[in-house]
């Protein structure tokens, strides 16, 4: 059986570097050595790329900066060190998350190169990873999401905590509306946390959420498939502290308790499978995502979010859900690629 050239592309210039390497290591640790050859290609920060010295993830000080090119109807790599062509590209699995990343910019450019992608789509990536407008769109549909407020830079100074927690209650969070693991979000309950919390939120975006606090527990649901998408079991997420943050998912071993499969009724669990499909599906997503809901302990749930490229670290959730579903980290590597060769775009 030929090998199929799989470019992996991680690292990136978000404020998530760091993550993507984590689950790039993840990744090519499972991939089946026997079905692919494996190119690493790395971004770094200031957005060079490199295509990385065998199986190195971490170091691109010998590695060659690289492009990817269009010649006589194949997609290549181009040394631009040397100025050669390096290797044909089949299908690109971009494990990068946050900006540049999942946000639909760097799947435009692989739909202009006309090149394969493990993946949601350019409208699906870019309209997920704003809060703002995904909240609209599955709002729209009858999905039903917390209440919340859209602040931006230019305007920031016409929100007051007192008349906007009159409106939503307190605690409200605050989050930048393009960003993803936590970063810039806060859970405020006085005036002077929140202007803190604003401005912070404006270092990494220039919208920002003020949302309502919803109490309970967060519900994570991985769909997997492009036309006839499936769900997986659900997981439950329970913090140890005020919530899930950037530490707790990433530093903090203590700082939440996740609970595989979660643990609520089956009725309430298939309810919550169907509403992920339908949030899928309205928002057009192929490939793969994960879908988040806060439930309170009444039974009542909201959407939080689409993540399109959720983690894939040795101990996130996606492949997890998976495993406790049936299917193999490896296999279901297997079916993503699968599913990114075989979209009808």
């Amino acid at each position: 059986m030929q090998k199929i050239n799989l470019a992996v592309i991680y690292g990136g210039q978000s404020t998530e570097h760091e993550i993507s390497i984590k689950s790039a290591t993840s990744v090519v640790a499972n991939l089946k050595q026997e079905k692919y050859n494996i190119l690493l290609i790395k971004i770094e920060k200031d957005g060079t790329w490199y295509l990385q010295n065998g199986n190195d993830i971490q170091t691109s000080s010998n590695a060659a900066s690289v492009v990817l090119l269009k010649q006589d109807g194949r997609v290549q790599l181009l040394n631009l060190n040397s100025n050669t062509l390096v290797h044909e590209v089949d299908i690109v699995f971009p494990v990068l998350h946050g900006k540049y990343g999942e946000d639909g910019t760097i799947q435009g450019l692989f739909r202009m190169l006309d090149l394969p992608f493990v993946g949601c789509d350019v409208f699906a990536s870019a309209a997920c990873m704003d809060k703002d407008y995904c909240k609209r769109l599955l709002q729209d549909q009858g999905i039903k999401i917390a209440p919340y407020r859209v602040a931006y830079k230019w305007n920031a100074k016409q929100y007051d905590f007192a008349n906007i927690s009159a409106e939503l209650g307190t605690p409200l969070f605050i989050k930048p509306a393009h960003s993803g693991s936590s970063v810039g979000v806060h859970k405020v309950e006085s005036a002077e946390a929140f202007e803190h919390a604003l401005s912070d939120a404006f270092n990494y975006d220039t919208k920002v959420l003020i949302e309502q606090n919803i109490e309970g527990i967060e519900i994570e649901c991985a769909i997997l498939g492009n036309e006839e998408a499936k769900p997986s079991v659900l997981g439950a997420i329970i913090p140890q502290k005020d919530f899930y943050s950037f530490e707790s998912k990433y530093k903090d071993e203590k700082g939440a308790q996740l609970q595989m499969p979660a643990d609520i009724e089956e009725s309430l669990a298939d309810e919550i499978r169907r509403q992920s499909l339908k949030a899928f599906k309205v928002m057009n997503c192929n490939g793969l995502a994960r879908v988040d809901f806060f439930l309170s302990p009444n039974g009542e749930y909201v959407l939080n979010e689409i993540n399109t490229l959720p983690g894939f670290t040795s101990i996130s959730m996606y492949p997890k859900l998976w495993e406790l579903t049936g299917i193999s980290y490896a296999d279901l590597l297997d079916q993503l690629i699968e599913f990114g060769l075989n979209r009808q775009y």
